[in-house]
């Protein structure tokens, strides 16, 4: 006889393994595993560790299964949709490391909104200036001025 799990019914449970012998985007496979091993005891650490996955996606999905939300796995991804590009990131790099007055602009230093309000008008890719602050400060480039 089969362990009972913490949260899955032995239906829920079976049809998750089901899914998983199917051709399945990397991203549902991995709330599946998250939420069996959720059932089996496991923590978020634990979960993390074996998946390799965020730790914010698997709090997530533990969470869903708690709550008996077991059917939403196959549901529309949630968060924020990637649009940044890897020609979003060259040009962005691009400019972070031009004058502005080299493209029109009367300041000399940019600043993250008007580095978004360019971009978007270049490329049609909309984001927030904090966005492109952070993606900045993660190619390790800012557009504060530098200390002499």
């Amino acid at each position: 006889m089969e362990k009972q799990g913490q949260y899955l019914t032995p239906f829920q449970r079976q049809l998750l393994l089901d899914n998983l012998q199917v051709d399945l985007s990397p991203e549902y496979r991995l709330r599946i595993e998250i939420m069996l091993l959720a059932d089996t005891g496991h923590s978020q650490s634990q979960i993390c560790a074996v998946l390799g996955c965020a730790q914010e996606t698997a709090r997530y999905w533990i969470a869903m299964v708690q709550a008996g939300q077991v059917h939403k796995w196959n549901e529309r991804s949630r968060g924020r949709i990637k649009i940044v590009d890897e020609r979003y990131l060259n040009c962005l790099k691009e400019l972070a490391n031009r004058d502005p007055r080299e493209y029109g602009y009367s300041f000399s230093r940019w600043t993250g909104q008007w580095l978004a309000k360019h971009l978007a008008k270049e490329l049609d890719i909309t984001v927030t200036a904090a966005y492109v602050n952070m993606l900045l400060k993660e190619m390790g480039l800012s557009t504060r001025q530098k200390n002499s």
